[in-house]
């Protein structure tokens, strides 16, 4: 099979957000997805909030990695790997390590210290391939979220 790793274009937003949604519901959270193409052309590509790469099999998106920049205060500039995502009929091609690898040289060429995600802990596939890559689960430290909700709450 012939791909390409490259930078997703605003015309493959439509593509994204399909594997974003794909995504959503293998993991029952489809009624979660928010997101329009219309915002990841906007804060993509107009805000330059996110840079995404994808995997391109003949004209078809068939992966993509979403990352942006972060500050930790112990490490200066980091990259954030938001997702990592593979059509379930492209599992076990090559596609997820293929990105992988693109995000680990996006992080080096841009000269940060440290690149991070979040992997469920049921996901045990891609946990032991992260380690096997030198990466560290960070079992003491608990994700957060804020959700809408919270954040109402907290401003009044």
């Amino acid at each position: 099979m012939e791909y390409t790793i490259r930078e997703a274009r605003r015309e493959d937003m439509s593509q994204v957000l399909e594997l974003i949604k794909e995504l959503a519901a293998h993991e029952n959270h489809l009624d979660d997805v928010e997101v329009s193409i219309a915002d990841l052309e906007k804060e993509g590509f107009d805000n330059g909030n996110f840079k995404c790469f994808v995997a391109d099999v003949s004209g078809k998106i068939e992966g993509m990695a979403l990352v942006y920049f972060r500050f930790s205060t112990w490490k200066g500039r980091t990259v954030h790997l938001e997702d990592l995502i593979v059509r379930e009929s492209m599992r076990g091609t090559g596609l997820g390590g293929a990105l992988y690898k693109q995000v680990v040289k996006y992080g080096h060429d841009h000269g940060v210290k440290r690149i991070e995600w979040v992997v469920s802990e049921g996901n045990k596939n891609a946990i032991e391939f992260y380690e096997n890559t030198g990466a560290q689960i960070k079992e003491s430290w608990k994700t957060v979220h804020m959700e809408e909700g919270g954040i109402q709450k907290n401003i009044k």
